[in-house]
């Protein structure tokens, strides 16, 4: 495939945003679990859970995720406040892919301690340990990472289950729950319902789908698939929109699926 010119490579990216960045999207993707919510620490939870257990096949994912909202009688925020800790033996047999009953628990747990203390999940990305203001995405990962597991008892193996950028993580399903919630337009795809983390700093989840289309384009060339990785894309979609970078999210990922498309 011929080279495209940077100017060229904007507009036919920004013509594939506008087509998946739409409410048909919805639809077929982990998003629409969320979607069936309207109270902001609703959303806030089950996205995150959801984003969470993000990998495979989106239809397992959001089997998966139904089944997490009628675990949490249909109100997630209701119940992870008010829950006791008999309530949690329901999610016993809960598995999705690695993700079992221990890590429920401490979710379970976690969650309810945050928000017995704060308004929303996002001040665990967005306040340091003294309650200073971050603003640089590497640094809101592994402050999220560091509040996540601030509990007395931490099962080792619930470590893997929320990355760190620090360990050179793609952090892909916390970059991609971050979109979900920072991002704000007119389409109805992502909710824009946090206010403290800029969309200008926002990076891309690097999946194999979006390498595959990001590779063609030039976007990204760095061999291996990391954080490093995840930089060079930002850096490079930033080029192309300084202000709404991780909108590309949406060409690139549906770029991949599109059997006649030109750059395969």
């Amino acid at each position: 495939m011929p080279k495209i010119p940077n100017k060229d490579i904007k507009d036919f990216l920004d013509h594939y945003v506008d087509k998946y960045n739409c409410s048909d999207f919805i639809i077929n993707d982990p998003i629409s679990v969320p979607h069936r919510f309207t109270v902001k620490q609703d959303v806030e939870i089950i996205a995150f859970w959801t984003a969470t257990l993000a990998w495979g096949n989106r239809n397992s994912i959001i089997k998966s995720a139904e089944t997490l909202c009628d675990l949490m009688d249909q109100s997630p925020f209701q119940f992870i406040t008010n829950h006791q800790e008999s309530d949690r033996i329901r999610f016993e047999n809960f598995v999705h892919r690695t993700f079992q009953y221990t890590d429920s628990l401490y979710f379970l747990d976690f969650l309810q301690f945050w928000y017995k203390h704060h308004h929303s999940l996002e001040t665990a990305f967005v306040l340091d340990e003294n309650g200073h203001p971050i603003d640089q995405m590497e640094l809101l990962l592994s402050n999220f990472k560091k509040n996540f597991f601030s509990r007395p008892f931490v099962p080792n193996r619930t470590m893997k289950h929320v990355s760190d950028p620090a360990t050179g993580s793609r952090c892909k399903r916390l970059l991609m729950f971050l979109r979900w919630m920072v991002r704000k337009d007119d389409k109805g795809v992502d909710f824009g319902i946090w206010s403290q983390i800029t969309p200008s700093i926002l990076l891309l989840p690097l999946d194999l789908h979006v390498e595959r289309t990001a590779r063609k384009l030039g976007l990204l060339t760095r061999k291996s698939l990391d954080w490093k990785a995840v930089v060079e894309l930002g850096n490079n979609c930033s080029k192309l929109d300084p202000i709404d970078p991780s909108k590309y999210d949406f060409a690139l990922f549906g770029l991949s699926l599109e059997k006649n498309s030109l750059i395969f």
